[in-house]
């Protein structure tokens, strides 16, 4: 607790509170909808803390062009880092709220449950085990703002909503908006590109109306890595490494020309993919008379990723074909990623009863195509382009929801309906099976004459294949009371049951009190549920290889706990992780435009879900316990096999400030969050020591690898045609662990500037330009035991490994 307090004061986080048509150039603004269903409160009457972001505003000034983007530089308990070289996490950046994971924050659009994807984050990357909810798929310019509800809200919403709930509105307005922007990076690649036109016309009387988006982005790729990072006899060291780099470098050289070669022939790829998109979005409304309403709202997003594995080197002989590539190679995992999303609902108001009857549908479908590669086990016969299979979830909920204010209370109840469906389908035969030096599929006692499957990313086979769903049902109830805007009470229960696991009842208590005018205390108390996802329990991966003794073909991989190996060590089904969340703070308005709140809180979950190191048990690979063709020599699982605990502070300070003809606004803004696993739950059979069930980097990536503080401080300033925007981002300590091959490595805290300036050129039209991370900050250069050789020069840790970034914006309103 001493480190929290010292947290409140020196960090805070970003909350606005004067009326929209009092603060232009403004980040958050007032108008409440998730959170309590009470449509008539505003922010500061809130019991628990909401972010209000209006996206309009923001993007048009802001280097940021995604919506996780612009959250992850406004509000400091959110966090996005895009990733490199980790298969598909790299195609979805992981969002996180208050330090949990990404499956514990909830996403609504519009109100209603947004599905997640289909892609379990397992490259031991931030998030590592889980299923989040993939914010760019929602174009920027279809979104009117944002909510982000930080307070478990499981009571309220079912699962998922443990660490809070992020609630997208779309826009409804009629009239007709553009934007164009341009950027690249200081170091001339990652170029990015995005075109999007909105337009809203009135639909029929009674405030009808139907809002049409349309958008277009690239995102090229980005290289952030050492130029000479290996030597192209595959000598396993970066050039600095060497007792003589001049020679190393000289011998390279002449070989290089030899071969009619260029040295980027023997470069690593290590940054950004690149990320083509596009997406079609609509929201409407339809009235039929006064107390009758219809209302549709959804879209659709295509994304092709151009992602990099690991370089296969040319002294690799067992992975690679010489005779196709006499250089090693650098694999290029190509996606494809469908998203869909429609929902339709009616309206009814008779007296003074909202009756609220609604349908939503998601899915997300990831597609594998692995190019420049090879399977090795094929030699001369092998193709370089496999297709290598892919996965879909989808989900339908049907949602009746009811309120009424009676006086000074607000009632609501209702119920939900949820069928989920998670699909693996498998890719070529090539892309997932080990050859015999005859070209047929391998046995045990088969020789071979190199390693099997498209390499890099091995396709899913027939035995990973598999549709598996669930149907849930829920009620609840939720009261609130409101005594003249100085006395606000909410109460909240929720039973839902599961047809995988059973039943589970959460309730929530929130209480905010007005002691004197402007000057307000508040805190809630709740517990919470999330069910463990579909893909967490049917997510398997395995593949055939030589085993590490060199005594024949075995079976690797991630396997679910239905499996054979997972029975035979002890490995229980899944079941739901249960939390319970505390929250206290104050809020308080000292002078006029001056605001200020700080919150506390806490959250213990137990049972939670992660996915295990990789297992070794001698039973695994012994035919008589687990029978013939399930022998495994190591593999990883799904287990709720830790307890944690979460502690932390959001401190608020926003003070608006006519200055010089011109109105000044000026954000601090902060949140300190310090997670530990306060417990281990081990299956009773298991062998294997807690360092090969949850190591040290598994630990790392749940406590220390991303800041436990994250602040902001952010000036804008607008006068005249002129608007100006300067924001520093402070990024705290971050740890990683490179257990089992490197060290613990420190990185340093570092402060990103964002700047931009923009002029009305006319009344419709503004151009804006500016930078993301003006001054070029990285984080620490990695050591280098972690850094693969020396290839990884940087983690993506903090702030990411763009650098600096320059863009231009042209925004047409109509």
């Amino acid at each position: 607790m001493k480190k929290l307090s010292t947290a409140v004061l020196l960090i805070g986080t970003i909350l606005v509170a004067a009326q929209e048509q009092e603060e232009k150039g403004k980040q958050i603004e007032d108008i409440i909808i998730v959170g309590n269903r009470n449509v008539k409160r505003t922010k500061l009457e809130t019991p628990v803390p909401v972010d209000v972001i209006n996206i309009d505003k923001i993007q048009k000034s802001s280097p940021q062009m995604t919506a996780q983007d612009l959250l992850n530089y406004v509000i400091p308990s959110f966090n996005s880092v895009r990733q490199s070289a980790s298969d598909g996490t790299e195609h979805i950046d992981p969002v996180t709220l208050r330090g949990m994971g990404p499956d514990q924050v909830l996403v609504l659009l519009n109100g209603k449950r947004r599905h997640t994807t289909s892609l379990v984050n397992y490259q031991n990357t931030i998030g590592n085990g889980s299923v989040g909810t993939d914010l760019s798929t929602i174009p920027v310019i279809a979104i009117e703002k944002i909510e982000v509800l930080r307070d478990g809200a499981a009571a309220q919403y079912g699962s998922d909503a443990i660490a809070g709930v992020i609630n997208i509105i779309l826009k409804k307005n009629a009239g007709a908006s553009a934007s164009l922007t341009y950027g690249l990076s200081g170091r001339n690649d990652g170029d990015t590109y995005q075109a999007g036109v909105n337009y809203g016309t009135s639909l029929g009387k009674n405030d009808g109306f139907i809002n049409l988006s349309l958008q277009l982005s690239h995102r090229g790729k980005t290289t952030r890595t050492q130029n000479h990072d290996l030597d192209i006899y595959g000598n396993n060291f970066a050039y600095e490494f060497a007792d003589n780099p001049d020679v190393a470098r000289q011998n390279d050289d002449d070989e290089i020309r030899k071969r009619g070669l260029t040295r980027d022939d023997f470069n690593f790829q290590i940054g950004d993919a690149q990320i083509r998109q596009g997406q079609l979005f609509f929201n409407s409304e339809y009235p039929l008379n006064d107390n009758f309403k219809f209302y549709s709202f959804g879209g659709f997003s295509i994304k092709e990723g151009k992602g990099y594995g690991f370089r296969r080197l040319p002294n690799e002989s067992f992975n690679i074909v010489k005779e196709i590539y006499p250089n090693g190679f650098q694999a290029v995992l190509n996606s494809q990623i469908y998203d869909i999303s429609y929902a339709v609902g009616a309206k009814y108001n008779v007296n003074s009863w909202l009756i609220d009857l609604s349908n939503t549908f998601g899915s997300n479908t990831f597609n594998y195509n692995v190019g420049n590669t090879n399977n090795a086990s094929l030699g001369i016969k092998s193709p370089t382009r496999f297709y290598a299979g892919a996965h879909s979830f989808l989900q339908n909920t049907v949602n009746l929801d009811v309120s009424k204010k009676i006086k000074n209370f607000n009632i609501a109840f209702g119920g939900e309906f949820r069928f989920e469906q998670y699909q693996i389908k498998a890719g070529d035969e090539a892309s997932y099976t080990q050859y015999d030096e005859n070209g047929n599929v391998a046995t045990k006692d088969s020789k071979v004459i190199g390693a099997g499957g498209s390499q890099s990313f091995i396709g899913f086979s027939p035995d990973n294949a598999l549709k598996k769903d669930r149907h849930s049902t829920a009620v609840y109830a939720d009261v609130s009371y409101d005594l003249d805007k100085k006395l606000n009470i909410d109460a909240a229960a929720r039973f839902e049951n599961y047809s995988d696991f059973g039943n589970t009842l959460n309730g929530k208590l929130a209480v905010r009190y007005e002691f004197v005018k402007n000057y307000a205390v508040r805190a809630a108390v709740g517990t919470g549920f999330r069910a463990p996802s579909l893909q967490q329990q049917y997510f398997n991966n395995s593949y055939a290889d030589i085993s590490t003794s060199g005594d024949g073909i075995v079976r690797k991989g991630i396997f679910n706990n239905e499996s054979i190996a997972a029975q035979v060590l002890g490995f229980d089904k899944l079941k739901q992780e249960t939390s319970v969340n505390g929250s206290v703070g104050f809020t308080l308005q000292p002078a006029k435009g001056l605001f200020i709140t700080v919150d506390g809180y806490i959250i213990k979950v137990k049972d939670r879900i992660v996915i295990t190191s990789n297992i070794t048990d001698s039973r695994l690979s012994d035919i008589s316990v687990v029978g013939e063709g399930n022998a495994v020599e190591s593999g990883r699982f799904f287990a709720n096999a830790v307890d944690t605990e979460t502690k932390g502070v959001d401190v608020v300070v926003s003070y608006d400030w006519k200055l010089g003809g011109g109105n000044l606004n000026i954000n601090l803004a902060g949140n300190y969050t310090e997670t530990k696993i306060t417990d281990f739950h081990f299956p009773d059979k298991l062998e294997t020591p807690q360092n090969e069930f949850f190591g040290p980097d598994q630990i790392n990536i749940i406590e220390t690898l991303s800041p436990k503080t994250k602040a902001s401080l952010g000036l804008t300033y607008g006068i005249g045609k002129l608007n100006f925007l300067v924001r520093n981002t402070y990024f705290g300590k971050v740890i990683r662990d490179g257990f089992p091959f490197g060290i613990v490595q420190e990185f340093s805290p570092k402060v990103v500037t964002d700047v931009s300036v923009g002029y009305d050129i006319t009344k419709n039209i503004n151009l804006t330009v500016g930078a993301n991370n003006v001054l070029d900050v990285f984080p620490d250069l990695q050591t280098y035991k972690n850094s693969y050789y020396g290839v990884f020069k940087y983690a993506p840790v903090q702030m990411g490994t763009l650098g600096s970034y320059f863009f231009g914006r042209l925004n047409f309103n109509f």
